[in-house]
């Protein structure tokens, strides 16, 4: 029997979230808008600083056009009997995949309100990434080292997706 959930974290109160990308937006626009009306006056009266003018509004209309996406962004867990896939999703339009994990190869698994989560990231040379977005949930932590260099992750994932996560956890992994 196969194993598999599918499971997508969003931000809860996404207030702030809407609030940015509109005025992204409205930005990206203005200054679109004013970097097209300041190259019409640079052809006609070329200037040194009305060049410079123009260009960092066109650069900042551009970055904002590539940028503002991740603005909204989800976590995606996806878990296939014994393997969790981490992608990162980006408007509900671009998916960048952050990587695949073997379950068995972790070394710890647990909540990020234990005592072993306060050891293992304060030890020297660990690499953190947060792939999670509500600071208030449940947090979880895997602990794992690849080519000696020492990981952790942590995660919001629900209860049920925990209990699956557990059953393929080698024994004396998973610590509260």
């Amino acid at each position: 029997m196969d194993h598999f959930m599918e499971e997508v974290v969003v931000k809860r109160n996404r207030t702030m979230q809407n609030i940015a990308h509109m005025f992204a937006t409205i930005t990206m626009f203005v200054a679109a808008v004013l970097g097209v009306f300041m190259l019409q006056v640079l052809l006609m009266d070329f200037s040194i600083m009305g060049l410079i003018e123009t260009a960092v509004m066109i650069g900042i209309a551009v970055l904002l056009f590539l940028r503002r996406d991740r603005l909204k962004t989800e976590y995606e867990y996806t878990f296939t009997n014994g393997d969790l896939d981490f992608a990162q999703v980006f408007n509900n339009q671009k998916r960048k995949s952050l990587g695949t994990m073997r379950v068995k190869n972790v070394e710890v698994f647990g909540p990020v309100d234990s005592n072993n989560f306060r050891k293992l990231i304060n030890m020297p040379g660990v690499k953190k990434r947060n792939w999670f977005l509500n600071r208030d949930a449940k947090l979880y932590f895997f602990y794992y080292q690849k080519e000696s260099n020492k990981n952790i992750i942590i995660l919001e994932p629900s209860e049920e997706l925990v209990s699956m996560i557990r059953k393929y956890l080698p024994q004396g992994a998973y610590q509260e």
